[in-house]
């Protein structure tokens, strides 16, 4: 088995058909979240509001992705090729590859961290981007920015979870430690920000104001937007976290055991050959 492709055997479902209507509910649950996010109530209170602002980014960053790429959409949407409903092979010929196919085809041969590494990067690089003074007062201030942050924390977030989960017809690069290292930085990245936040003793975001008897107090608004986010985050990242550590740590051989079975082998070895030498 290839480093880093350990779940290629479980890659596809004995009934795929069945597998895809599983994962369509996953689907429909990221765009209504999706659509949650860019329309009122939502999109309204999160320009007056930094813990709201905080909700929309969580659901674009971190919820909206991952059931993106849980619901696996790829064959819906015609970019890889259907499967039959008796039994499938994880590779497909290449007459019938479709981009996705490729995609698989060239992680299954080229594994390594290097390229998931780079993706990873760039998520936190378009996170920390979106969550910076600057950008958040232009988003109080320009509503129609908000576009533009929920396509690049989209197309980030879904090249992230391609390397944390599975989504057939891919699989992740990555062996299941560092699925568990890449997903713990993630999120630790994301916590960090939220914790300068929730300590921050005046406004980092200038752009909303809070008058003294109305709505939310600025201590409130800096903790709710610090609790929203290490709440959406760690509910996104760590069942990944213990999801791969428990199933690593279930696939390692104990030592205690491996030694014993040494042991009754040498023993075996030894009898067949004493009762060798006792035959001539």
């Amino acid at each position: 088995m290839t480093p880093g492709t350990g779940s290629d055997r479980s890659l596809e479902s004995p009934n795929p058909i069945n597998d895809d209507i599983r994962r369509r509910p996953l689907l429909a649950g990221a765009v209504v979240l999706l659509v949650g996010c860019l329309v009122p109530p939502c999109s309204s209170y999160a320009r007056r509001y930094e813990f709201v602002e905080a909700v929309q980014f969580s659901l674009l960053a971190a919820a909206v992705p991952a059931l993106v790429v849980a619901g696996s959409p790829w064959r819906l949407l015609g970019l890889a090729a259907r499967r039959p409903p008796d039994g499938t092979r994880v590779d497909v010929a290449p007459g019938r590859r479709r981009l996705m196919d490729e995609l698989a085809h060239g992680r299954r041969r080229h594994p390594g961290t290097l390229r998931s590494a780079v993706f990873g990067s760039l998520f936190l690089v378009v996170v920390t981007l979106w969550r910076i003074p600057p950008s958040v007062n232009a988003l109080a201030r320009h509503p129609w920015l908000v576009g533009v942050e929920a396509v690049t924390l989209l197309v980030a977030g879904v090249g992230l979870w391609l390397e944390l989960i599975e989504s057939p017809p891919l699989s992740p690069r990555l062996s299941r430690p560092n699925r568990v290292a890449l997903a713990a930085v993630s999120m630790w990245v994301v916590w960090i920000l939220a914790y300068l936040v929730g300590l921050s003793h005046g406004s980092w975001y200038v752009a909303y104001s809070h008058q003294p008897g109305q709505g939310f107090s600025l201590a409130a608004d800096q903790q709710l937007t610090t609790g929203t986010m290490w709440l959406a985050f760690g509910g996104a990242f760590i069942p990944v976290i213990f999801s791969n550590l428990i199933r690593w740590l279930q696939s390692e051989e104990d030592p205690d055991e491996a030694m014993q079975a040494l042991v009754r082998l040498e023993r075996t070895r030894g009898r067949t050959w004493g009762g060798g030498q006792t035959s001539l």
